[in-house]
């Protein structure tokens, strides 16, 4: 699968996922902070589901209609406990995630939202 990790999500959840063997790219690799709608961008045109733990892109695509190729929000939790919500998704949702799905994680509930990703 293909990523893009914001840079809230962590450097370390990026190495984890390329040692799994997928296609990722972290937004702090590319410079300072260009803003969650241009994040949001460059995923699509990549088409690299976005991992991030910020609210604001569900916002833009709920609210906004905003185009997306899938998205992953975390919850603000140490780093080994994002890599572990993250490999429970992979192995339980691959199928939505490859669909575009929007994955929303609080607590130990996962909310999954199909979309119209345009």
């Amino acid at each position: 699968m293909k990523f893009l990790v914001d840079r809230c999500a962590g450097r370390r959840l990026a190495v984890w996922l390329r040692k799994q063997g997928h296609d990722v790219s972290e937004s702090q690799e590319r410079g300072p902070d260009p803003g969650d709608r241009t994040l949001l961008q460059w995923a699509v045109a990549e088409q690299r589901i976005l991992i991030t733990m910020d609210k604001d892109f569900g916002e833009f695509i709920f609210a906004e209609n905003a185009p997306h190729s899938g998205l992953i929000r975390l919850p603000d939790l140490p780093v080994p406990q994002r890599i572990a919500l993250l490999k429970q998704l992979l192995q339980k949702h691959h199928s939505a995630l490859e669909d575009q799905a929007l994955v929303t994680v609080r607590g130990n509930r996962i909310r999954i939202t199909h979309t119209d990703a345009h």
